[in-house]
């Protein structure tokens, strides 16, 4: 038999090497595009996320006979009552820590003294450590939080966007099955990964924030204990945090350590390391990772990669949102063509490995029982 002629291999027609660059280049033009439309891009996805978590209540309602105008006006208000609690926890943990950082001025400018004297000795010239002291001051680090969530007018923006955006969301979703209906008979693939991507997204929601709150619970009740001043608003924060994986609770935890430390001092931090700490560590760092990973088939290393990803290109709220979004990346690039779904499983998808996985872990097993060479095998030995 001739081998075959190098005619009848076909050949892309540009180099794999050319074909992954030229996706790189669209892939960071693309970032800086979000990057630049977040105020954007950030409000209308987070009013996507919210319809799609209340969407299986329009559903079951119009399962039971009931008018479509009135699952949409119940649609409406729920995703309503959802952002408003949203909006006001987070209003008033600002205002709250507006208002407790003030009593514990001289305390925090103590601090700052205590290191501003330790960079000198580690040999810091004294500009350095006066700008590090004058850090310290209650409005310093009020506008530094101010920063990170953006200015009113940012904010204001945002929320007339999200609000918009829900009522027009709302209407046109109950058009949605229909539309679905169509489309499924020249995009089944297309289909079938959107409807993976919700049911996805719901699944997050709903473990990300059961795990949430007993964090949260359990972080106040643990500070309340303690006595650490705004253990109701370092609750809630923890709560929040929760929907940013794997380092949420690093940034949680850091609130609590600073004023319990202001009021009783390293005993109190080390009590909040040992206990606080360790259980959130184990929340978030173990079980969250496993059964939100459970819930929407993404690896714990991706998971962690998309959050600071997204927190570069979109900001404080990309962190929170960037499972979801990542998801959509997936359901779009990957899910919707049939001919590159076999990627999936390197995005923490063990749907199709899982046979593989099995037969890898019986042949460790095997190993393990296994005598090793040079060595008798005891089991065999007959008995004196």
């Amino acid at each position: 038999m001739e081998p075959a002629s190098p005619e009848s291999d076909p050949r892309p027609a540009l180099p794999r090497s050319v074909t992954i660059l030229l996706a790189l280049a669209g892939a960071a033009v693309v970032a800086f595009g979000l990057g630049a439309m977040r105020g954007i891009v950030t409000p209308v996805f987070f009013a996507f996320v919210l319809t799609l978590c209340v969407h299986p209540v329009r559903r079951w309602m119009q399962g039971r006979g009931i008018p479509r105008g009135i699952a949409t006006g119940t649609t409406i208000a729920a995703v309503f009552g959802l952002l408003t609690a949203f909006a006001t926890v987070l209003i008033a943990s600002l205002a709250q820590f507006s208002a407790l950082l003030p009593q514990y001025a001289p305390q925090v400018q103590q601090l700052g003294a205590t290191i501003a004297s330790a960079l000198e000795s580690l040999g810091f010239g004294p500009e350095q450590a006066q700008e590090v002291l004058n850090g310290f001051t209650p409005s310093r680090i009020i506008g530094f939080l101010g920063g990170l969530l953006g200015n009113i007018a940012g904010l204001v923006a945002s929320l007339v966007i999200i609000l918009t955006m829900l009522i027009l969301m709302a209407l046109d979703g109950s058009r949605v099955p229909v539309i679905l209906t169509h489309l499924n008979y020249h995009r089944p693939a297309l289909v079938a990964a959107l409807d993976v991507f919700g049911t996805g997204v719901r699944r997050y929601m709903v473990a990300t924030t059961v795990l949430g709150l007993a964090q949260g619970v359990f972080n106040w009740l643990v500070l309340v204990i303690l006595q650490v001043p705004g253990a109701l608003l370092w609750g809630l924060l923890s709560f929040i945090c929760s929907f940013i994986p794997n380092i949420g609770y690093f940034i949680a935890i850091v609130p609590p350590l600073f004023f319990g430390f202001l009021t009783g001092g390293w005993p109190t931090v080390v009590a909040i390391i040992v206990i606080y700490g360790g259980i959130n560590g184990v929340i978030q760092s173990i079980i969250q990772p496993k059964y939100v990973g459970n819930a929407v088939s993404l690896s714990e290393t991706l998971t962690f990669v998309s959050v600071l990803f997204w927190a570069v290109v979109l900001g404080p709220v990309g962190a929170i949102l960037a499972v979801p979004l990542t998801l959509f990346v997936r359901a779009i690039l990957l899910d919707s063509d049939p001919r590159i779904a076999w990627w999936r499983p390197l995005t923490g998808d063990q749907t199709d490995v899982a046979m593989l996985l099995k037969q890898e872990d019986e042949a460790i097993r095997a190993r393990r029982g296994r005598p090793r060479p040079g060595r008798p095998d005891t089991g065999s030995a007959p008995k004196p």
